[in-house]
């Protein structure tokens, strides 16, 4: 059987300022918990493509299968055919963002700034790099 890749390092707490997000990153906000409270998982997660379409994901937890939440709501978008990504947000009790998810955004948008929100959506910080 090949060797797996390691998983990612978890990436280090959010430390940009989270005043205040636009409309549009409010709405990840607001998609991101509802994925999450629906069937109650660990993390949600919503992305925003560079045509303004959403995906919203929770975190997937299987003997076969585990994904976060982010690197679902990213894979939904690839799926639907986006190439880049302009923001993402995820809620979760983490104090750090995980670094799958993190590196899954990386992947279409080295510079979409990653919201870190809390399960009630507080806005904890954001990730920039």
């Amino acid at each position: 059987m090949p060797d797996t890749p390691a998983a990612p390092a978890a990436r280090p707490a959010p430390t940009a300022s989270a005043a205040a997000l636009s409309a549009e990153d409010g709405k990840l906000v607001v998609l991101a918990r509802g994925a999450r409270g629906r069937v109650g998982a660990v993390e949600g997660a919503a992305v925003r493509d560079q045509d303004g379409r959403t995906y919203a994901a929770a975190s997937v937890a299987l003997p076969s299968l585990t994904l976060t939440a982010l690197q679902l709501a990213v894979a939904s978008a690839v799926a639907a055919g986006a190439s880049r990504l302009e923001a993402a947000v995820v809620v979760t009790e983490a104090s750090t963002l995980d670094g799958a998810g993190h590196a899954a955004v990386r992947d279409l948008a080295v510079d979409a700034p990653i919201h870190v929100a809390a399960p009630d959506g507080t806005v904890l910080g954001t990730v920039t790099q």
